[in-house]
């Protein structure tokens, strides 16, 4: 055993399969490096693909989605005037139908105290419309005379509105001291409440008298200028348009 020991020791490996056994550890390695790099090689192919199908694609969607878009928008854009325009005359109209639906006796127009009274208004409304009858005095005449205060004046009877008229006839014997609109009268000292057209003669009467006795507010008026103390300087300038002049040194 020791002599075969010895000669397997001395006699020198054949170069042949040592060569062989080389070109096989290459080939191994070889592979195992071509293995990983050619899968992800394929990859990046196949997604750069996908995504030149998905830029291709694009386009075209977007050039769809505007083009629904617009004209969906132009049909919103056409429907809605032609909705809500209508609508609004419609009640409109209504409203009015309403208020011209009256009786047969109903009065348009109602005279009390030479004023033409809209027969649309309700009481106390309506007698605001007669000169010198404030809202003051429009409640005490519907207190006095006992009439609902918002019945319209069209639907009052004749013998209401003579009650009216009555009552604003003897409104001094009804209203009190700080209600009436003429105290102390020039002529007579007397407290009066005018109404109507009296109180444009009252006021023309009483200016002529202040004309003539020459007193302030009658030169006043008498020069058409402002009689309570306002200021001329700015506001009421009459005669020619001057230009303004700088002060001299």
């Amino acid at each position: 055993m020791d002599k075969e020991s010895e000669q397997n020791k001395e006699m020198p490996e054949d170069p042949v399969e040592e060569t062989m056994g080389e070109e096989k550890i290459q080939d191994k390695a070889e592979e195992a490096v071509e293995e990983p790099t050619d899968e992800p090689k394929k990859e990046p192919e196949v997604q750069a693909e996908e995504k030149t199908d998905e830029k291709v694609k694009e386009p075209k969607v977007e050039e769809k989605i505007p083009a629904d878009e617009s004209e969906e928008a132009e049909g919103k854009s056409e429907k809605t005037p032609v909705e809500s325009k209508p609508a609004k005359p419609k009640g409109k109209k209504e409203d009015k139908k309403k208020e011209e639906e009256h009786d047969d006796d109903f009065r348009y127009i109602v005279r009390i105290a030479n004023t033409d009274i809209n027969g649309e208004k309700k009481l106390i409304h309506g007698l605001t419309s007669i000169k010198g009858v404030g809202h003051h005095m429009g409640v005490l005449v519907a207190n006095e005379t006992g009439i609902n205060r918002n019945v319209k004046f069209g639907d009052l009877t004749d013998a209401q509105i003579e009650k009216i008229q009555k009552t604003l006839d003897s409104i001094l014997d009804i209203a009190p001291g700080w209600m009436l609109n003429h105290r102390k009268d020039y002529e007579t000292g007397e407290d009066l409440h005018l109404i109507g057209p009296e109180i444009d003669m009252k006021l023309r009467d009483e200016v002529n008298i202040m004309k003539k006795i020459r007193s302030y507010c009658g030169i006043r008026h008498e020069r058409k200028l402002p009689v309570r103390g306002q200021r001329t300087r700015a506001n009421n300038r009459k005669g020619l348009a001057l230009g303004v002049s700088k002060k001299r040194p």
